[in-house]
């Protein structure tokens, strides 16, 4: 085991410091990346509040090109650090997850399954001219079609009443005490709930697994 990269946290522009790593590290990597949310402006409630939206500047784009380009460079860093039998999850949007998914089997990675993480406590649709937003994509991929990636069968049919896992999971989105807050303010837009990666880390890896989140 690589233990240079056990427990570590890395501050840094993540595309240069993906470079560093050594080919091969890896068993697992989940990552959560910028969703190109294309939000022209302040998105408000019927009351008039603001909404305390993704306005990052992580999160801006000039153009579908520039993102396009932004994703291939980090999943190629990624396919490269994986162990041959690694395998990768990333989570998106409509907003991203369909280039993203083009990218991953351009670049050889072999899809498993897409999973929906159904929201069980949605940000409404406060203009009321769409359906509510629900839901995430999840796409599971290993690092080839050869690959003998980790899936724990067992385990998750346990943890399901002695039932084959589906590919839906309903989770609430992360809100309470689990979410970070610095000075009142959320410390991440888009955190995720520990419940979710849970479930991806008990399907997906072993005890002693090298696992990386590159965002």
């Amino acid at each position: 085991m690589n233990l240079d990269f056990k427990n570590k946290l890395i501050k840094g522009d993540s595309l240069q410091e993906l470079k560093k790593i050594p080919d091969e590290t890896f068993d697992l990597i989940f990552a959560d990346p910028p969703y190109n949310l294309q939000l022209k402006s302040e998105l408000t409630r019927p009351d008039r509040s603001k909404v305390n939206a993704v306005n990052d500047k992580w999160d801006q784009f000039e153009n579908f090109k520039k993102y396009d380009e932004f994703t291939y460079s980090w999943l190629s860093e990624c396919k490269r650090i994986l162990k041959k039998n690694g395998a990768i999850w990333v989570i998106g949007s409509y907003h991203n997850i369909f280039r993203v998914g083009t990218a991953i089997q351009n670049l050889g990675f072999w899809i498993l399954n897409d999973v929906i993480w159904n929201k069980k406590n949605p940000m409404p649709n406060f203009r009321g001219t769409r359906f509510t937003n629900a839901h995430e994509t999840l796409i599971w991929a290993s690092k080839s079609e050869k690959s003998k990636y980790t899936f724990n069968y067992q385990s998750l049919k346990c943890l399901n009443d002695d039932l084959q896992m589906r590919s839906n999971w309903e989770f609430p989105i992360c809100n309470g005490s689990e979410r970070l807050k610095k000075n009142g303010k959320k410390v991440h837009s888009t955190q995720k709930p520990e419940a979710l990666l849970h479930r991806i880390l008990l399907a997906t890896s072993n005890k002693n697994d090298l696992v990386l989140d590159p965002f």
